[in-house]
This record gives C-alpha cells, sequence and structure tokens, in this order.
C-alpha cells in the first residue's frame, strides 16, 4: 500500500511538473516575440512597428491558446492544427478543433455580405491613402482609414475566412457578430464585437479573476488587461497618447457594471432602445481616447501614404 500510494504521489508530482512546463512553453513565444520586435524599433517606421507588433502578440496568443487545448486534451489533425494557428484569426482552440463539432453551410447571403464589405473597406482605404498628404484633412482621412481596416479585416477578410472553414465543416463563427444590434455594453463586448480578443481575454483574465475575486473585480480586470495591451500596441509606437487607450477600456468595464447596477437596470440600460442608445453613446463617444491623434497622425497617416503611392 505505502509503495503504491508513493508511485501514485510520484506521478502525480509529474503531471504537476508536466502541466507547469507546459504552461511555461505556452507563454515564452508571447512574451518574446513582441520583445523581438521591439528590439529592432529603431529600424522600422512607426507603422511598420505598429504591425510587426501587432502581429507578433497575436501569433503569441495563437500558440497560448493552442498549448492550452493540448494540455486540455484537445486533439486534432495535422492540417486541422496548422490551419488554427496559421489560417484562423480567432482564438477559440477547443472549438475549432474539436473534429465533432461542426458547422451549417454558409448561405450566398453571407458571402456575399462579407464580399461587399470587404469593398467597401477597400474603398475607404483607398480614399485615405488620397487624403494623407492633405493637410488638416490628413486627420480625417486617417480615421476613415482606420474605418476601412476594420471593415476589410474584422467585417470582411475574417468573415470570409470563416465561411470557407464553415463550408469544410469546422465551428468557426465570425469575429464580428452584428455589433449594431447589440442592446447592451455587455452584448457588444462578449458576443458580438472581436470575439477572437473576447475568448482570449476572457480565458486568461477573466475566469481566473472571478473565481478569486468575484464579477466585477474580473470585469474590470479583463477591461483592464485589453486597454493595457491597445496601449502597447497604439501608444508605444506612436510615442505618445499613452494611458488613453487603457481609459477607454476602463470606461467600457464602469459601464458595463453600471447597466448591470439595481440602478442601471431600473433605467433600461441594459435593454431595448435605451440599451442600444447606451452602448452605441458608451463605445462610440470616447473612441478618440482609444484611436488618438497621436497615434492616427504618427502611425496611421504615414501608413496610408505609403499604400497611396504602391
Amino acid at each position: 500500500m505505502e509503495l503504491a500510494d508513493a508511485n501514485f504521489g510520484q506521478n502525480e508530482s509529474r503531471a504537476v511538473q508536466h502541466r507547469r512546463n507546459g504552461e511555461l512553453a505556452a507563454w515564452i513565444p508571447l512574451i518574446a516575440l513582441p520583445a523581438i520586435v521591439t528590439v529592432f524599433r529603431a529600424r522600422l517606421a512607426q507603422w511598420q512597428f505598429m504591425w510587426a507588433l501587432s502581429i507578433a502578440i497575436f501569433f503569441g496568443c495563437k500558440w497560448e491558446t493552442w498549448i492550452r487545448a493540448r494540455f486540455a486534451g484537445v486533439r486534432a489533425s495535422f492540417a486541422r492544427n496548422l490551419g488554427y494557428l496559421l489560417l484562423w484569426p480567432g482564438m477559440d482552440a477547443p472549438a475549432f478543433l474539436s473534429a465533432n463539432r461542426t458547422s451549417s453551410q454558409p448561405r450566398a447571403k453571407d458571402w456575399l455580405a462579407a464580399t461587399a464589405k470587404t469593398l467597401l473597406g477597400g474603398s475607404l482605404l483607398c480614399l485615405a491613402a488620397n487624403r494623407a498628404a492633405e493637410g488638416n484633412k490628413a486627420l480625417i482621412g486617417g480615421w476613415i482609414g482606420m474605418a476601412g481596416i476594420v471593415l476589410v479585416l474584422h467585417f470582411g477578410l475574417f468573415h470570409l475566412i470563416a465561411l470557407a472553414w464553415q463550408v469544410a465543416g469546422v465551428a468557426a463563427q465570425p469575429l464580428m457578430h452584428s455589433p449594431v444590434r447589440s442592446t447592451s455594453l455587455s452584448d457588444f463586448w462578449g458576443k458580438r464585437w472581436n470575439l477572437g480578443f473576447r475568448q482570449l481575454t476572457h480565458g486568461l483574465v477573466f475566469q481566473p479573476v472571478r473565481r478569486q475575486f468575484g464579477a466585477a473585480a474580473a470585469t474590470l480586470a479583463a477591461f483592464l488587461v485589453s486597454g493595457l495591451i491597445h496601449d502597447f500596441v497604439i501608444s508605444f509606437p506612436a510615442g505618445g497618447g499613452y494611458g488613453l487607450p487603457t481609459g477607454y477600456f476602463l470606461l467600457q468595464g464602469i459601464g458595463v457594471l453600471a447597466e448591470r447596477s439595481q440602478f442601471g437596470v431600473r433605467l433600461g440600460m441594459g435593454r431595448g432602445f435605451r440599451g442600444w442608445f447606451f452602448t452605441l453613446l458608451f463605445t462610440t463617444g470616447p473612441a478618440f481616447w482609444l484611436f488618438h491623434p497621436p497615434f492616427v497622425k504618427n502611425v496611421m497617416i504615414p501608413f496610408f501614404a505609403w499604400i497611396g503611392r504602391l
């Protein structure tokens, strides 16, 4: 009996050590890739540094979620694993990799809508590229161009990629789910806007903090981390506007808690037209904190000018 208990203890210790080694391996790229990009910051234009930093963080996060799914026992074919790491922008590894989760076939109108959004975004990018050297109008052009990027990527190309995976039988849901129809901030940030990033912060931040300190603290922590990441990708390359993206996301977290409070429920801040208007006001009103003028002037306008020279 003692021998059996000793063997069980050793096996359990090995399992714990194996899990810790896996967690370390999961985090190494997420730390190392942005650090490597930062080393070459002085050799890159500000817009080049921003995109390189974004890509480094993206693939670091992809690796972390993939490793976490592997240690949770999720298994898939080599092609499915490679597809998740390189050909899918979402972060819900278990849903994507699970062979028993299939999706319904996309409709023709889904393809048309995704294509239309891609083309509209491309048109806005062209407009921004033409306005990039027009003095005072350049700032407006920068905002137009950023709207074009969101349409091309998040609403357009990423939607088309999701549809292509659905045709292949993979449960790949679009990252944007009609955010304009949101009737609450919780609905907007939790179910409709950039679900890939939401899945990431929910698993890495919200759930661990909630177990220790409750849902309210977890909500603020998730928005705080989101803000810090955006500050790193937006303000750091721009060399200014530090703290504004973090302030924007903290404000969103406060808004979520406010609409869930007794006062917010009585006012109807999380439902119907009032909830829709509150969400629109809260997300778009302070948007210049997120994409602040230093970022537009120092990063995006030079990027659009580069596009115009192609």
